[in-house]
């Protein structure tokens, strides 16, 4: 199929008159008022909405002497007399014609446009498919950085002092588009991601992900997206920080955007405060999305609740693991409490550890506690047992995995079976 050739420009100070006031020719002054052009309209009758977006109104048929000083005509009336009454006019006078769907019989044609300002794209399909022309003026429209005005203003009053430096803007711009998400991926049942951390892992350029990211999250990842592992198959141990730090600044160096998944939630004990304070040092722009934590899921998961009047009034969340995996035992003394939960996460590799530190407080050797294996996934796992039993038990469970302290562990016992 031939086409003509087509040169987008811009016009200063149209002269426009809109013909028609039906539900096409309201879309059509609906694209103008959006883009604050000015204009009039002749109609004979006038769709209720049309006053919303036109001030100039004329409520009568059209004639040829109603053109007058516009330049710009548009005809959305649908009707052939009136468009044949427009083309035979356009022969001998200087004009530009629009005839809604007709794109044959136009001069121009509407462009869907970006909302940015100053800065807009135009996507045109010279007539031919308004919804392809809508659909990626869309996906441009998420390539433009939402502060796009405050960098188009910088550069256009260093233009009026001279200053003209397009290598500096362009490392501006790309800095800009950049941009870095850490993201909360929850226990690893997918339908538990929040729609922000799923609609972000469908639209990066690449993931960093762990041995912690279930393969379930793993398959929501679009098969272009770059994938990168960052932990060490052999017993599953990360890459050191200041590695995965470095990783994430050389993608973003090249101008991707990257998505670090978080197992659980990016600021419980997930190293997500240091990434985001590394980049924010190298200015990076960088975005933390919130994931449930096992925490506070995985007993809920297993019928557990952390707390329940008469039982537990209280809880608490404790690592067995700190930097550079030293061990963390200083919160054992908390088991002596009797109507209080302790959350225990990294802790099975320690339970023989906290087994026997809570011996040294002569915490009761009867006290309850649960393990929690995979939680959310299909291969979940719950063994409640005894501190007497911890180490032992341990041994049977599987990573990842978190441990409970305290009487709520026995609550699932008492909801009976619904068969």
């Amino acid at each position: 199929m031939k086409t003509r050739e087509t040169l987008p420009i811009l016009l200063k100070e149209q002269q426009i008159l809109l013909i028609g006031a039906g539900e096409v020719a309201l879309q059509k002054a609906k694209v103008l008022f959006e883009n604050n052009i000015t204009f009039s309209l002749i109609a004979t009758t006038i769709h209720p909405k049309m006053s919303n977006y036109c001030v100039n109104i004329q409520e009568k048929t059209f004639e040829l002497s109603d053109i007058g000083i516009y330049f710009i005509i548009i005809d959305a009336t649908g009707d052939e007399d009136t468009r044949n009454m427009l083309l035979t006019y356009k022969k001998t006078h200087t004009l530009l014609l629009n005839v809604v769907d007709k794109p044959e019989y136009c001069d121009f044609y509407f462009m869907a446009l970006t909302k940015n300002k100053p800065l807009q794209v135009a996507v045109s399909s010279n007539g031919a498919s308004p919804t392809a022309a809508q659909y990626f003026r869309d996906k441009f429209q998420s390539l433009i950085p939402a502060d796009i005005d405050a960098f188009m203003q910088e550069v256009a009053d260093k233009r009026k002092e001279g200053i003209i430096d397009p290598k500096l803007a362009k490392e501006k711009l790309t800095s800009m588009q950049t941009r870095v998400y850490l993201v909360g991926c929850g226990l690893g049942d997918p339908e538990l991601l929040t729609i922000k951390a799923y609609n972000i892992i469908q639209s990066v350029d690449v993931v960093l992900y762990d041995h912690l990211i279930s393969e379930e999250i793993m398959s929501i990842v679009p098969s272009n997206t770059q994938r990168v592992f960052v932990g060490k198959e052999k017993g599953f141990h990360t890459k050191p920080q200041d590695e995965i730090n470095a990783l994430i600044l050389s993608y973003v160096n090249k101008g991707q955007t990257v998505a670090r998944l978080k197992s659980g939630d990016p600021f419980i004990y997930g190293r997500g405060a240091e990434e985001l304070l590394y980049l924010n040092k190298h200015n990076i722009q960088t975005q933390v999305v919130p994931g449930i934590s096992s925490a506070i899921a995985a007993p809920l998961l297993a019928n557990i609740p952390l707390t329940s009047r008469d039982i537990s009034s209280s809880f608490t969340v404790v690592s067995a693991h700190l930097k550079g995996s030293s061990m963390n035992l200083d919160w054992v003394e908390q088991l002596k409490h009797n109507d209080h939960t302790v959350v225990v996460l990294m802790g099975l590799s320690r339970a023989q550890n906290i087994q026997e530190e809570a011996f040294k407080y002569s915490i009761d050797k009867n006290k309850a506690c649960a393990i929690i294996s995979n939680a959310s996934r299909g291969t979940q796992h719950i063994i409640t047992t005894t501190l007497k039993n911890l180490a032992k038990d341990a041994q049977k469970s599987k990573r990842p995995a978190i441990i409970v302290f305290g009487d709520v562990v026995k609550y699932p016992a008492q909801l009976k079976e619904i068969v």
